[in-house]
């Protein structure tokens, strides 16, 4: 089989690599060169703590090399500030906590990556991503292909794949979501793909330097960064805030308010005055959040009929129960318990068992 393998020059993506060569698989790789932040400070630039970085390249080149095969360097810089740099920054902007890593996987890789796969003949993409995919069988005798959580619960992936579209679900390889990451560092051992002691892998976000946005934001945001009073909600003001695209909800680290007994969290905030609302932690709970830009992957429930499903406000939370009643790409989402205060811009993504049905946008 003719698959394109998308070689970031992880560990991951090294492992696929070896696995699909030694099963006689034709492989194609590809690598991205992709949109870093110009005006981190130089240092900040090399370090080895993102995907994106010589160490990386230089691995993807050497496997490529050893197992002869051949591997396309495609500049994806400019889709990459458009399609997934521009609207964090934007969102960021209008008080929202976007999760850019969902667009991006949405329309870089596997939106770019399938067309990629036509271009060079490819029955299959391959990835690194720690999620399965499986084929359901219909009463009728048809069939659709489901993603599901990786067999790894530490390293599972799949509540960033909720976007993926079923047209690329058919095609996708995942190698790695039933094998624990143990597994995979004993064959990246046994294969011997060159990992410096000490390795470890690319964390946070990939286009700065920063483990937290706040520094690129103070970048590139600067017109919007006019700070502010920190307000609780009796009215009493406790602090100054640097501006409010810096705070997200929920909040409650970096807010600079000593001398309190109970921690206070950020619930709210207030662009027409500038104010950043905070409570005491854990006094405020909601028990729904209104859904846009709603994704089903495989099916949907039917429409203005409330649905149990199970899910995750964060990657690797604890699933939880809840009720989505939508219609169209919005929704709302009932939670079964109070959650504290939900940070528009996220995600809700639903599942049912192992499955991810689909997910949307806190509005």
């Amino acid at each position: 089989m003719r698959i394109l393998l998308a070689m970031s020059g992880g560990i991951d993506s090294s492992v696929v690599a070896h696995m699909l060569a030694r099963q006689g698989h034709d492989i194609v790789g590809v690598r991205f060169t992709l949109w870093s932040d110009p005006l981190a400070p130089p240092l900040a630039q090399i370090l080895p703590s993102k995907c994106c970085n010589t160490q990386t390249a230089s691995r993807a080149k050497t496997v490529a090399a050893d197992l002869k095969i051949p591997l396309h360097i495609i500049d994806l810089e400019q889709e990459f500030k458009e399609s997934v740099v521009d609207p964090f920054l934007e969102g960021y902007r209008q008080g929202l906590t976007p999760n850019p890593c969902i667009g991006c996987n949405r329309s870089i890789k596997f939106g770019k990556l399938i067309e990629l796969a036509d271009r060079f003949g490819c029955d299959k993409l391959a990835t690194g991503h720690y999620a399965r995919i499986a084929l359901e069988r219909l009463p009728d005798g048809s069939g659709r292909h489901i993603l599901l959580e990786a067999i790894d619960a530490t390293k599972d992936q799949s509540y960033y794949l909720y976007g993926v579209e079923q047209s690329a679900l058919s095609r996708v390889l995942f190698p790695l979501g039933a094998m624990l990451k143990e597994d995979v560092y004993g064959l990246a051992k046994q294969y011997g793909v060159p990992l410096p002691d000490g390795y470890k892998e690319s964390q946070d976000l990939c286009f700065f330097p920063e483990k937290q946005p706040q520094e690129f934001l103070k970048r590139h945001l600067r017109d919007a960064l006019q700070p502010g009073p920190i307000v609780r909600r009796d009215g009493v003001v406790v602090g100054t805030h640097e501006g409010l695209p810096l705070y997200t909800i929920g909040q409650r680290r970096g807010l600079k308010i000593g001398g309190l007994k109970v921690p206070l969290e950020v619930v709210a905030k207030t662009p027409a005055s500038n104010s950043l609302i905070v409570s005491s932690k854990g006094s405020e709970m909601t028990s729904e959040v209104r859904l846009h830009s709603m994704h089903f992957l495989s099916w949907s429930p039917d429409a203005n009929v409330p649905v149990t499903f199970q899910y995750r406000n964060r990657s690797l939370c604890p699933k939880k129960h809840g009720t989505l009643t939508f219609s169209g790409n919005q929704g709302t989402f009932r939670f079964d318990t109070p959650e504290p205060p939900q940070a528009p811009g996220q995600s809700i993504v639903l599942y049912r068992g192992e499955e991810v049905v689909g997910g949307g946008v806190i509005q």
